[in-house]
């Protein structure tokens, strides 16, 4: 499967997801590897087999299997980081000044270059919502790439997301 296939199976009612999901898989913002990564680690993070299978279907070949393996430990990491940081967040108080306690040498190591793995940690955390990840990758990701590709992450990230959630409602309604 494609990303032409998911397209297909867009519905008419959603068919701005349609357009945006072509624009994005385009983009000249980032490079391919971060362009790549960033679909792949935002596929994963949507929870969508057939989204997933199609993204990586047609990023997989771009991406070297070092780098396609970090746009997988970024969602596996951020998956975990999002919602212990999230309960953080919310729960305020003493929390913040305890040491997490979780295994995260893969950030320190992500076998890709830092800004691209932190990239792909930001396009996860929008995903998942986690306001404390967003803020510290998005200024990570800031410093090394410029707002342009932070914005890129965010909206590609959104995009899948979306697809991701319309195609599974679709599904749902026989539509």
């Amino acid at each position: 499967m494609s990303i032409d296939a998911i397209k297909d199976r867009i519905p008419d009612y959603a068919k701005d997801l349609r357009l945006n999901l072509s624009s994005l898989a385009n983009d000249v913002t980032l490079t391919p590897q971060q362009l790549a990564g960033t679909f792949v680690a935002s596929a994963l993070a949507a929870r969508n087999d057939e989204v997933t299978s199609a993204i990586v279907a047609q990023f997989a070949s771009t991406l070297s299997p070092e780098a396609l393996t970090a746009a997988k430990s970024a969602n596996a990491i951020m998956a975990m980081n999002n919602i212990y940081y999230r309960f953080v967040h919310m729960a305020g108080g003493e929390y913040s000044k305890m040491p997490a306690q979780l295994r995260m040498s893969v950030i320190a190591k992500p076998g890709v270059e830092k800004a691209d793995f932190e990239l792909w940690c930001l396009a996860v955390s929008v995903i998942n919502g986690c306001d404390l990840c967003v803020t510290s990758h998005e200024k990570i990701v800031r410093e090394a790439l410029g707002a342009s590709a932070v914005q890129t992450a965010a909206r590609i990230a959104a995009t899948v997301h979306a697809v991701a959630v319309i195609l599974q409602g679709a599904s749902a309604l026989g539509d």
